[in-house]
């Protein structure tokens, strides 16, 4: 007799089987463990479950109640920490039915009438999910008002903006800060559309063909708060688009907070000192005594590929389904759910992080100089007086050769020599040549000027504010 054999055995499912379930195959199949997280969202299906039953003369009145008050307890029960979760009950689903039962007898064992667990589950993580998705709305929101602010207190701070990481223009550092904005708000957008299309009732479905019970699915769906049913009912129990389809909204927000946190994590460097991030966000080093580490960025740039991991890991879950229900699917629980804690954590703590940051906008400037980063309004300039664009790149890249032998800005080269160029350069050249004038110039729809910045600045507090009013819990 093996191992396996000696140990205790769980209850065969039905008459049907002639052995108990193998006690490491309770082990392997359980999904107790992480899917008890979702015992709100059941309680609440079962709850609006038992009352359409009841409207619908399927379940009598004094069961109803039974159902209703037992419900209670066991959620009391859970609260409290003193529901006891049994492996051998396999999900969140038995072990809530079994106490149930145990609590007020046949009128627990009616409650699965006209379900199957294939659409509880669906319905289950459909309502977790939703409440969810409010919860990292609202903290999408937080966050960009922590930027927002950052941009309107520093819209005509100089920062040289960057391509192929090298200096290129002046950009405000605000209009910098107001890019993340623009992204955070289509990862809201994405949330709110993910949610519409999750926020629907599979209830009903059943195993896979429907009911034979007359049952009033829309009822369900308003009482549960609901958008529209699942319309096919194979579809209804196998579907898991919604969690892909959050999965890669949360990647791309991840992305976008890495890129954010990859910058923070560059612009405190030394070499840049751009920004100084509060010492409660970062660490020290067990060996050099003046490190201060940003551990918070980097942490979430890592976390950034363990989200993406969890979208391929569903995508490859679900590529081969036959339909409809399969084993399989009990897959999907562990990458959804730590998808949401790991975007519901880092959302949370940047909030905090970009409130707290420390601008520097002296080192900002020094560098901004440092590049040359007026070289492009010189030719912009030049075009103006009538030289053609090509020709006018063509001396500025000559002056900024000369600038560059004498390690000077182009704004210090002397008259004189910026004619040498080109006679078409005047006195009034140097209004052109400074950081400030540059910022200005760019006052176009979009562009960084801060006159523009604060446009914009106010234009996100309206969405904002409209946004949060409907996100309030």
């Amino acid at each position: 007799m093996s191992t396996n054999q000696l140990d205790t055995k769980s209850t065969a499912w039905s008459a049907l089987f002639s052995e108990p379930t193998d006690v490491m195959v309770n082990r392997y199949t359980s999904s107790i463990s992480f899917d008890k997280r979702l015992w709100k969202a059941d309680i609440a299906g079962s709850l609006a479950h038992a009352e359409m039953l009841c409207a619908q003369d399927i379940l009598s009145s004094q069961d109803l109640a039974s159902i209703e008050r037992g419900l209670a307890e066991i959620g009391a029960e859970i609260e409290a920490g003193t529901f006891d979760w049994k492996i051998e009950l396999e999900d969140v689903h038995l072990n809530i039915e079994s106490r149930l039962t145990q609590l007020v007898g046949d009128a627990g064992k009616r409650l699965h009438t006209g379900r199957s667990r294939n659409d509880q589950v669906a319905t289950d993580l459909r309502l977790w999910l939703r409440d969810e998705i409010d919860t990292l709305s609202r903290l999408l929101g937080a966050l960009q008002v922590a930027l927002v602010d950052i941009a309107e207190a520093h819209a005509a701070t100089v920062l040289p903006g960057l391509t192929h990481l090298q200096v290129a223009q002046p950009v405000s550092f605000g209009h910098h800060m107001l890019a993340y904005v623009e992204m955070f708000s289509r990862d809201a957008q994405r949330l709110t559309e993910v949610r519409h299309r999750t926020n629907r009732l599979p209830l009903g479905a059943a195993a896979l063909a429907g009911t034979s019970y007359p049952l009033d699915r829309d009822r369900v769906a308003r009482k549960l708060g609901m958008e529209d049913v699942c319309q096919n009912s194979l579809d209804a129990v196998s579907d898991r688009d919604f969690a892909i389809e959050f999965t890669a909204a949360a990647s791309l927000c991840m992305v976008h907070v890495s890129r954010l946190a990859e910058e923070l994590v560059l612009w405190m460097n030394q070499n840049f000192g751009f920004i100084e991030l509060a010492d409660r966000y970062c660490t020290g080093s067990s060996i050099m005594p003046q490190k201060k580490n940003p551990d918070v960025p980097e942490l979430a740039r890592g976390k950034t590929g363990r989200v993406v991991g969890h979208l391929m890991g569903l995508l490859m879950l679900m590529k081969s389904q036959p339909l409809a229900y399969n084993k399989d699917n009990q897959e999907d629980k562990e990458p959804l759910f730590d998808t949401v804690d790991t975007l519901r954590d880092t959302l949370r703590v940047f909030c905090e992080l970009v409130s707290a940051i420390r601008v520097k906008p002296d080192a900002m400037e020094r560098a901004a100089r440092r590049g040359y980063a007026t070289a492009t309004d010189l030719a912009d300039y030049l075009v103006k007086k009538g030289l053609p664009f090509r020709d006018a790149h063509e001396v500025v890249a000559k002056a900024v050769k000369f600038a560059m032998q004498r390690d000077v800005d182009l704004s210090e080269l002397p008259l004189a020599s910026l004619q040498s160029f080109s006679a078409a350069v005047g006195e009034d050249v140097y209004q052109v040549l400074t950081l400030a004038g540059s910022l200005n110039a760019r006052n176009g729809l979009g562009g960084t000027a801060p006159a523009q910045v604060l446009t914009q600045v106010q234009r996100h507090r309206v969405r904002l504010d409209s946004m949060q009013s409907l996100t309030a819990p």
